[in-house]
């Protein structure tokens, strides 16, 4: 066969150029992105927001969410803020993101009533499961995981990011869809760099934009296909869009944006390029399917127990605490609770073996009430992304039913497939950017929100900490002039996001082969277990990547430039790993982090959050304390008493 010809759609704009000028730009249209770009602009500031994709559907969140994490100010809540922070701060061992889960408690519900009054649903407005026992009767909000306790709602997801949408527009929110965000403007001045706007490409066209800004907030996505990718299936390589891939940490490591636990990794939970089943797509008793009835090969009822061991009873037990237990944690990254939280959990597997159930697993929701059945089948799966069409739809048309079939569980708990060690992702409380109590960055008129900080969470951490960046990042721009921009930066880096366009195709390396390399690269030299030798070893591998494929690469449209842009992001991420990996010279148990030359485990000096950034080309790090957040509820209240007076609805129900 003969070079495939193209045929391309769009007016071709490679090589021309648009300026835009705005007091606050928001780069990332997710859930973060909308909500800080609409608090922008509720605060009379001149926003532009730049995303990948279509704002309407884009963003992990794009196709649908079933829960919501942390609405503790909802008026059915039994738990405070405080306690619900502080015992995410102590489940992850205190490598947790004490200021932003603060803030997603404190302000969460707040935004559930934003979306609401946009349009979005978070409540059974219809009476669809009235009389249900996680259905308070009063407000028609509806409950997940804690039937006591209240502070996790079941929402209609799938509608959220329409209302945003809907809402950016009506605020009058200048938008570029289609546009990816490449590289962060800075500025010096008074010898100190702050933000300035960021630079970016039309994927349809190839137009080169120039934002400029006197505030700056990151809302992209936490990095992907670092360690898995298959060409062949691309879609399954990840959990969330396959565009998001972690531009935005890319791009904040070479502005010289400070990151910390980068050298945090687990082991793939949901994809693992290919030969997983899809998620949500098998039956299991976690998050999206939790409690469900599980049962063995036999058809055998496989019990479920509270935090001390009782074995419980009835469906209803499973949704309430122990006796003597204040409450319990339950989805998004709390799955493995422990202390005095550690919430039901069916038996561990190898105890099952030795009572005789035998494989393979199934739930079985025959045999739970019709409305707990109902929410978990219909609404639940229904709801969460990459589930309503080809898990909900699809298994119905092709005759499961679930008053009468189980569906099979593979593996032993929430997992799709097993994995294998050096099969890695960032995924529970990931790294990221440092914050301030700002959530500012260690760049002057820089922010950052949702996936874009360290140890970020779901749902509710996204619209939170958006929306607060927002208010911080307009009261910043309202007292600055617009700052100027090195000319010499924009042109280098046209010229670099072009350059594959103009590659040679027939001697060239599509962005396929190098993210295949790159994801090679990582599992050999920086496993389930690392040294110093194979991380130098992997570095330098790499850094044989930028030299030998780098300048080969080629793209034919605007599209496969794009996905070229992506997988050299990806290869940033991925030295950015490496280095972080290499400055932990200790083991640690929070952060899945082992080393064969530092066995030593989380060793009392080494308990900190070690940090890097870029600065002249050099890596630099400090060590900052676990706790350098202070007294969550003091901080917050002396920084946000306007918005305590005017907005957060906490303690006036």
């Amino acid at each position: 066969m003969g070079e495939r010809e193209y045929q391309w759609s769009y007016p071709n704009e490679a090589g021309q150029e648009e300026t835009v000028v705005c007091d606050v730009l928001v780069l990332g249209g997710g859930l973060s992105g909308c909500f800080a770009a609409i608090s922008a602009a509720r605060r009379g500031q001149k926003v532009v927001l730049v995303e990948k994709g279509a704002i309407e559907r884009s963003g992990s969140a794009g196709t649908g969410f079933d829960h919501w994490e942390s609405a503790c100010t909802n008026p059915c809540s039994e738990v405070t803020p405080e306690e619900i922070a502080e015992a995410y701060v102590r489940e992850q061992d205190w490598y947790s993101n004490g200021i932003a889960h603060y803030i997603e408690c404190r302000e969460g519900y707040d935004r559930l009533l934003d979306i609401e009054s946009f349009g979005g649903k978070i409540r059974d407005t219809d009476g669809e499961f009235q009389g249900a026992e996680f259905r308070d009767e009063k407000t028609g909000l509806m409950f997940a995981y804690d039937y006591k306790n209240k502070f996790t709602l079941r929402v209609w997801g799938s509608t959220f990011k329409p209302a945003l949408y809907r809402e950016l527009k009506k605020l009058g929110v200048r938008l570029y869809e289609r546009t990816e965000a490449t590289a962060l403007l800075t500025s010096m001045q008074d010898g100190k760099k702050v933000g300035a706007g960021a630079l970016g490409m039309n994927v349809h066209t190839g137009k080169f934009l120039i934002f400029r800004s006197k505030a700056t907030i990151l809302c992209m996505s936490r990095p992907a296909r670092v360690w898995l990718f298959d060409a062949d299936l691309t879609g399954l390589c990840e959990f969330r869009p396959m565009q998001s891939i972690g531009s935005g940490h890319a791009m904040g490591w070479k502005a010289g944006v400070e990151f910390t636990m980068m050298e945090k990794s687990v082991r793939a939970e949901f994809s693992a390029a290919g030969r997983s089943f899809p998620p949500y797509g098998a039956g299991n008793n976690h998050n999206t399917w939790y409690a469900a009835t599980m049962v063995d090969a036999r058809g055998v009822e496989i019990p479920y127990v509270d935090r001390d061991g009782k074995e419980l009873e009835t469906v209803s037990e499973r949704y309430y605490p122990a006796k003597g237990q204040k409450f319990f944690l339950k989805g998004g990254v709390i799955d493995n609770p422990k202390y005095e939280y550690r919430g039901p959990e069916t038996l561990e597997f190898e105890e099952l073996m030795k009572r005789g159930y035998q494989l393979p697993f199934y739930a079985d929701l025959s045999r739970m009430p019709e409305m707990e059945r109902k929410v978990i089948w219909g609404m639940m799966v229904g709801e969460e992304a990459k589930t309503k069409i080809p898990i909900l739809q699809n298994y119905t048309e092709r005759g499961f039913d679930p008053q009468k079939h189980r569906l099979q569980s593979y593996g032993t708990g929430w997992q799709s497939a097993n994995f294998l060690e050096q099969e890695r992702q960032f995924f529970g409380a990931p790294g990221g950017i440092l914050n301030d109590w700002e959530l500012k960055t260690n760049i002057d008129g820089i922010y950052a929100a949702g996936d874009q900080l360290y140890a970020s969470d779901c749902a509710g951490f996204a619209c939170a900490t958006g929306y607060y960046a927002g208010r911080k990042a307009s009261d910043y721009a309202g007292n600055i002039d617009l700052p100027e921009y090195d000319e010499d930066q924009a042109k280098e880096e046209k010229k670099r996001l072009l350059a594959p366009l103009l590659a040679d195709r027939e001697n060239g390396i599509g962005w396929k082969e190098l993210n295949s390399a790159v994801s090679k690269a990582m599992q050999n030299y920086c496993g389930g277990v690392k040294c110093e030798e194979l991380l130098k070893e992997g570095l330098n591998l790499l850094e044989s990547f930028e030299k030998e494929i780098v300048p080969k690469l080629y793209a034919a449209n605007p599209h496969e430039l794009m996905r070229t842009h992506e997988v050299l992001d990806i290869l940033t991420v991925a030295q950015m790993v490496l280095h972080a990996c290499m400055l932990r010279k200790s083991s640690s148990e929070p952060l899945f982090f082992k080393r064969s030359d530092y066995p030593e485990m989380d060793p009392e000096q080494d308990r900190t959050h070690i940090t890097i950034r870029l600065e002249e080309e050099k890596v630099v790090s400090r060590r900052v304390p676990l706790d350098f957040f202070g007294n969550l509820k003091e901080e917050y209240e002396k920084r946000n008493e306007d918005y305590i007076r005017e907005e957060s609805h906490y303690g006036k129900n």
